[in-house]
């Protein structure tokens, strides 16, 4: 009981005082007599946070149904505007691109983040436009993509190839099974590797670097999606709860010398005689080439920071996409079989589909672009923070305000779209879903810079499953589609399905 009362005691005094700034705060705004946007009754200290529950996305569409598609939050300390407005969200996008180009310092990433320098993290400045410079020009560039196309189709070819051998003897009476989850993660995973450093982790011989490597990176996408109550109650962040600071500052030593010893791997290696790297062309690679003429643009830290920014958000976008996609056609087989025959027509049975034949499947791409209606792989997005006072649909915002855009809600707005909760790719035949508003991958200066390499790893693998397989759920129940939590939207119950080889299919596939 001393012990409690003790603890007791502590909170209250260190809240106090937090509680009296909040209050002086909310005084000098109201002097300012500033147009705020609506807001929910809060409580002391911790504001909104007790009407929050998981997924975000939907408890937040819930306040604004109250209260407006434009509404002022807060978060413990922080202020936070969150918008279900398209105008709304083009104006913080557009108008105010570079006001809200910052992205909010949360002291639960501060380590992963290798405080706050990565592409994703940094805030608006030299470091970040350099980072944004080097990704989109020297990594993800059109160009620098159709030199990685052998990449891509060598990794989906290798996941139809094992997929052939595991399913030896199956048919539709006995069918094998696929964990989609799982299949989609690692190949993600490979395609990024072997483009940023010539390595692949699955698939292959076991070695105990690559699983160091997937332990690491499991690791982080366990820490990377658990909400910290100390980024909004800094009195909290005096007592490590759960050890997370611990955790987090290994792991970021850990990511780090992983990184450095790519960049020393390349460095000793070297390129041969000819100017050619043993690996072939990959983005570390390049980057030491452009370090030998400009050091300190392409620096060690520069690049370790673009391999860990490129591993994190390549792998996460591409392997929820797929996981979403297979899942919307289980549920829905008259859009498979449909995708199905437009690949018959426009291929055939002859070969794999190929990356170039991506613009030739319009339906294909309907259900690419119906998935990322429904479900975005950031239902949030990313965060933005304000770095001045600026005016939002008529409202008042002052600097310093985390902004949160809800694409989730806007894409299944009833006044923008027929039938917005149902799977419905012909929404977008013939070009009628154009003028729609869709933001999957952000817009402006913070948009991300991986969407065209994503799309490329989901449309073929899509394709690639599609032609290959025949594709069911593994029980006759429709497959639960719920959300889990987390800034990235990811399948609450992993995703299962039975499968077997198509027969016009075999010859090609015992080729691989």
């Amino acid at each position: 009981m001393a012990e409690t009362a003790t603890l007791y005691f502590l909170f209250l005094s260190l809240a106090t005082p937090l509680l009296l700034l909040a209050i002086l705060l909310l005084g000098s705004w109201n002097k300012k007599r500033l147009r705020l946007p609506p807001s929910p009754p809060s409580l002391p200290v911790i504001g909104h946070l007790h009407l929050l529950t998981k997924p975000l996305h939907r408890a937040l569409s819930s306040i604004t149904a109250a209260h407006g598609p434009v509404v002022l939050l807060r978060f413990g300390f922080r202020r936070v505007l969150h918008v279900v407005d398209p105008a709304a969200a083009e104006e913080c996008l557009t108008t105010h691109d570079v006001v809200f180009a910052n992205r909010p310092r949360f002291p639960s990433t501060r380590y992963l983040s290798n405080g706050f320098t990565t592409l994703g993290s940094s805030n608006y400045g030299a470091n970040w436009c350099n980072l944004r410079r080097i990704a989109t020009v020297e990594v993800l560039s059109t160009h620098s993509l159709l030199r990685s196309a052998a990449v891509r189709a060598a990794e989906v070819r290798d996941t139809a190839r094992r997929l052939f051998v595991d399913a030896h003897g199956a048919s539709e009476s006995r069918p094998a099974r696929a964990d989609v989850k799982v299949l989609a993660f690692e190949l993600a995973l490979n395609v990024v590797a072997r483009m940023i450093a010539g390595k692949r982790y699955y698939g292959g011989a076991e070695s105990e670097e690559a699983a160091r490597f997937r332990e690491m990176v499991h690791e982080y996408f366990a820490m990377h999606g658990v909400s910290n109550l100390q980024d909004f109650l800094p009195v909290l962040g005096m007592v490590d709860i759960g050890g997370a600071k611990r955790r987090a500052v290994r792991l970021s030593a850990k990511r780090n010398q992983w990184a450095q010893r790519l960049i020393d791997e390349h460095r000793i290696a070297g390129p041969n005689d000819d100017g050619r790297r043993s690996r072939g062309r990959t983005m570390v690679g390049d980057l030491l080439d452009m370090q030998a003429s400009d050091p300190d643009v392409y620096s060690d830290e520069v690049i370790r920071a673009l391999c860990l920014s490129i591993l994190q958000a390549g792998t996460e976008t591409s392997s929820s996409a797929i996981e979403w996609v297979m899942a919307e056609m289980l549920n829905h087989p008259a859009a498979m079989a449909k995708a199905r025959v437009e690949l018959d027509d426009v291929i055939g049975t002859g070969r794999l589909m190929e990356e170039a034949d991506l613009p030739k499947l319009p339906y294909l791409q309907c259900i690419l672009r119906e998935t990322l209606r429904l479900h975005p792989t950031a239902p949030l997005l990313a965060p933005h923070e304000s770095s001045a006072d600026c005016t939002v649909a008529g409202y008042d915002i002052p600097a310093g305000t985390m902004l949160l855009i809800n694409v989730h809600t806007m894409h299944r707005d009833a006044g923008m779209w027929e039938e917005p909760t149902r799977f419905m790719p012909e929404r977008f035949e013939g070009g009628k879903g154009e003028g729609q508003w869709m933001l999957p991958f952000s817009m402006g200066r913070r948009r991300c810079p991986g969407e065209a390499l994503s799309m490329k790893v989901v449309g073929l693998t899509l394709g690639t499953l599609v032609q290959c397989f025949e594709w069911g759920r593994v029980s006759e129940e429709e497959i639960d589609m719920a959300e889990g939590s987390g800034l990235t939207m990811h399948m609450a119950i992993p995703l299962e399905a039975s499968y077997w080889p198509r027969e016009e299919m075999a010859s090609v596939l015992r080729a691989l």
